[in-house]
C-alpha cells in the first residue's frame, strides 16, 4: 500500500473529526444563544460562538489521545476488568485537562486577568459546573470508537467466513473433478482399448468425446454456477461415452423443460448423480438399463432429477450418502443456497432410484 493513499485516508479522517467537533460547537452555541434570547438576556453571539468553538477544538486536540486509549484498552470480553478502571481514570483526567485548556485559551482571547489565583478559582468553578458533562463527552467518544471497532471486526469476520465458504465450495468442486478422473477415465480407456480390436471407428469417436470431456473438466473455471444448457452439453459428452461402453445395455432419456435451460445451476451438478445411477443401477443389470434426466422450472424453482431402473438402494441411507459425489453435492447446495437448496433421494415404487436436487431459479446477470 502506497504512502499517498494512507496519508489521504488520514487527512480525510481528521478532516471529518474536525468537522464533527465544529458541528458540536455550533450546535451548543446556537442552543445557548436561543436560551439566552428566550429570557431576554443581553448576549454577544460572537462571544458565545468563540467560547463553544474553544470547547470543541479543545476536545479535537485531545481526540488522538482518547482514540489511542480506546484502542489500547478496548471494552471487550476478557479485558473489561483492566480496561474499565483505566478508561474511567483517563476519562476524568481528559475532562479536567480539557477544561484547563479551555480556561487558559478563553482568558487569553478575552484578555482577562491571568493571575494564578484568579485562574485557579475560575478553573475550580468550571470543573465543579462542567466536569460531569465533559466526562460524558469523553465516554461518548470512547463508546463511539468501541462501536466502530466492533463493527469493523464483525465485518472482518463476515468477510473471512465468506472467503472460507467460497474456498470450501471451490474445494468441493475440485473434489468432484478429481473424482471424475480416476473412476471414469480408467474405465473409458479400458473400453477404448477393447474397441480398438473390434470397432476402430467407435473407439475413435469415444476417444474424441473423452478428449472434449477432459478439456472441459481440466479447465480451471471456478464459476460455481453455469447455465443449465452448458451443464447439459458437458453431460451429453459424458453420456455418449457411457453409451458407447454399455451399448445396448443402456437407454438414456432427456426430459428437459425449455424454460429451465437459461437457469443457473451448480457446475457438475449432474455428473455425480448420473455416475451414481451407473454404479448402483445400470452396472448390475444384464440388459435394459434406463436413465432418465429431468429438469423442470416451476414456481420460481428449478428441479433436477436423475432416475434409473436399477435395484434401488439396499444399503443404509447414511452409508449411501457418505459417497464423495453425493456428499459434496448436498454440501454445495447447502452452501450456495442455504435452506432454499434441497437434495433428496428415494427408491421408486416400480424399482430403481430417484435423486432430486431443487434450488432457486435465476438466470445469469449481464453486466454492461
Amino acid at each position: 500500500m502506497g504512502v499517498r493513499p494512507v496519508l489521504s485516508r488520514r487527512l480525510i479522517k481528521w478532516t471529518l473529526i474536525f468537522a464533527c467537533w465544529t458541528a458540536f460547537a455550533l450546535f451548543f452555541a446556537s442552543q445557548n444563544y436561543l436560551l439566552q434570547a428566550r429570557f431576554g438576556r443581553p448576549l454577544d453571539w460572537k462571544k458565545v460562538l468563540v467560547i463553544w468553538l474553544l470547547c470543541g477544538y479543545s476536545w479535537f486536540a485531545l481526540t488522538p489521545f482518547v482514540l489511542w486509549l480506546a484502542n489500547r484498552f478496548p471494552l471487550e470480553r476478557g479485558r473489561l476488568h483492566s480496561s474499565i478502571p483505566i478508561q474511567l481514570f483517563a476519562g476524568a483526567f481528559f475532562s479536567v485537562f480539557c477544561l484547563t485548556i479551555f480556561t487558559v485559551a478563553r482568558r487569553s482571547i478575552f484578555g482577562r486577568d491571568n493571575g494564578p489565583a484568579t485562574l485557579r478559582a475560575e478553573l475550580k468553578d468550571l470543573i465543579i459546573g462542567e466536569f460531569h458533562t465533559e466526562l460524558l463527552v469523553c465516554w461518548a467518544i470512547i463508546g463511539i470508537v468501541n462501536s466502530l471497532n466492533y463493527y469493523r471486526k464483525y465485518r472482518e469476520r463476515e468477510l473471512k467466513a465468506s472467503q472460507l465458504e467460497a474456498r470450501l465450495v471451490e474445494s468441493q468442486l475440485e473434489a468432484l473433478r478429481a473424482q471424475l478422473h480416476p473412476h471414469f477415465l480408467f474405465n473409458t480407456l479400458n473400453s477404448i482399448s477393447v474397441l480398438m480390436r473390434k470397432d476402430v471407428e467407435a473407439a475413435d469417436r469415444m476417444l474424441i468425446q473423452l478428449s472434449c470431456l477432459l478439456r472441459a473438466t481440466l479447465t480451471k473455471d471456478t464459476a460455481h454456477e453455469i447455465p443449465l444448457k452448458q451443464e447439459l452439453d458437458f453431460l451429453e459428452r459424458y453420456l455418449e461415452i457411457e453409451q458407447t461402453r454399455f451399448q445396448d445395455r443402456l437407454t438414456v432419456r432427456m426430459l428437459i423443460d425449455p424454460a429451465a435451460l437459461d437457469g443457473m445451476v451448480p457446475q457438475l451438478i449432474f455428473q455425480p448423480l448420473v455416475e451414481n445411477a451407473f454404479r448402483h443401477g445400470i452396472a448390475h443389470r444384464e440388459s435394459g438399463g434406463l436413465i432418465e434426466i429431468c429438469a423442470v422450472q416451476r414456481d420460481g424453482r428449478i428441479s433436477l432429477e436423475v432416475r434409473d431402473n436399477g435395484p434401488g438402494i439396499l444399503m443404509p441411507a447414511r452409508e449411501f450418502m457418505e459417497g464423495v459425489g453425493l456428499a459434496n453435492t448436498r454440501a454445495r447446495l447447502n452452501h450456495l443456497y442455504g435452506p432454499e437448496g434441497c437434495f433428496e433421494w428415494r427408491n421408486a415404487d416400480q424399482g430403481g432410484l430417484i435423486v432430486t436436487a431443487t434450488l432457486p431459479f435465476h438466470t445469469a446477470q449481464i453486466t454492461r
